[in-house]
């Protein structure tokens, strides 16, 4: 039986932090290890671009840190094909013949576009590549015949307008050429990890994550000025875990679930001060990033291995997306002079 085939990736837009390791990082690299998956992993540059024209340095420089970052937290290139995506020129022929069966009106009706449009403060100023955005991730969905494609909830529309895309394909040139994709929804329970300031999303926008790439003295200023409860001022007063970031931090990172509960116990009873419970998270952060700060700094050392590894995973990935473009040449009688 063949192997599924996972297509995931990240947009280069800074480097990553605590809330992509545990939305999809570490899930990438325990699904990587289980042998049960063909991995292609992208960093998706061009997409990157849609919304940042007018400064491609960022995207460039973004473009090693995120290698690092992945290299870092145990993404294997001997196991995972590490690709960059502007440089796997069929995506982009793939794209074309894509846009010719989707309409304008399905493309503004993807509820994901919608919030994504009203977030960055478009107005009537879309750029049209951010727009396309969904049918440009059809292609490189497609072009790898990905099965399983790693989401989270709200990402499941583009999912299905690639679904969408890969019927009407198969439908249309009457060959079943493409592969619809299935979702890989991380575990339930763990949500979206909040910011330290207590906004509900971590995000390089905000300024308010814990990066991979951070030191232990950023991270341990960075956790002391935490949100909490606002009302928890004095030692002895109760104390609310509900919204508290640093318990949200607790159950999601520390292994010790009955310390936890104790901890929250005595927090809410009154007795256990701000400072001492963000001492503790300092150190249970420290065990999950200590090591992969550590492996970050020795791949650093030579940057140009890094740069080469990109490129041996874009030149294998090329050869798997320009098969499947073949194929769907052919399909649409394209291919004239074979």
């Amino acid at each position: 039986m063949a192997k599924k085939i996972i297509l995931t990736g990240d947009r280069p837009t800074g480097r990553l932090h605590i809330g992509h390791y545990i939305g999809s990082l570490k899930n990438r690299v325990e699904l990587q290890n289980s042998g049960d998956y063909e991995t292609f992993v992208m960093i998706a540059d061009t997409q990157a671009l849609t919304d940042n024209a007018n400064d491609p340095e960022k995207i460039r420089h973004s473009l090693l840190e995120v290698a690092l970052d992945y290299l870092a937290v145990g993404i294997d290139p001997d196991k995972t094909t590490i690709l960059v995506q502007s440089q796997i020129p069929a995506l982009f022929e793939l794209t074309a013949y894509y846009l010719d069966l989707v309409t304008v009106n399905r493309l503004e009706r993807n509820p994901t576009v919608k919030a994504e449009i009203k977030q960055k403060a478009f107005g009537d100023s879309v750029p049209a590549g951010f727009f396309i955005y969904p049918v440009s991730q059809a292609a490189d969905i497609t072009a790898f015949k990905a099965t399983t494609v790693p989401v989270g909830d709200d990402q499941e529309p583009m999912l299905e307008q690639t679904r969408e895309i890969v019927r009407t394909f198969n439908r249309t040139y009457h060959k079943d050429v493409l592969v619809e994709p299935e979702g890989y929804f991380p575990p339930k329970g763990l949500g979206r990890l909040p910011g330290i300031d207590g906004n509900a999303k971590m995000s390089k926008s905000l300024n308010n994550g814990i990066y991979l790439a951070d030191d232990a003295d950023t991270v341990k200023k960075k956790i002391m000025s935490m949100y909490t409860d606002p009302n928890h001022i004095h030692v002895e007063d109760p104390g609310k875990v509900e919204g508290n970031v640093v318990f949200t931090y607790l159950d999601i990172f520390d292994p010790d679930k009955a310390q936890v509960a104790k901890l929250k116990e005595q927090y809410q009873h009154g007795g256990l001060g701000d400072v001492k419970i963000k001492r503790y998270l300092i150190d249970v952060m420290e065990a999950v990033l200590e090591p992969i700060r550590t492996r970050r700094a020795h791949y650093a050392e030579d940057m140009g291995a890094v740069a080469e590894m990109l490129k041996q995973g874009s030149a294998k990935a090329n050869v798997v997306a320009n098969q499947t473009l073949q194929e769907v040449r052919d399909a649409i009688g394209f291919n004239y002079f074979k």
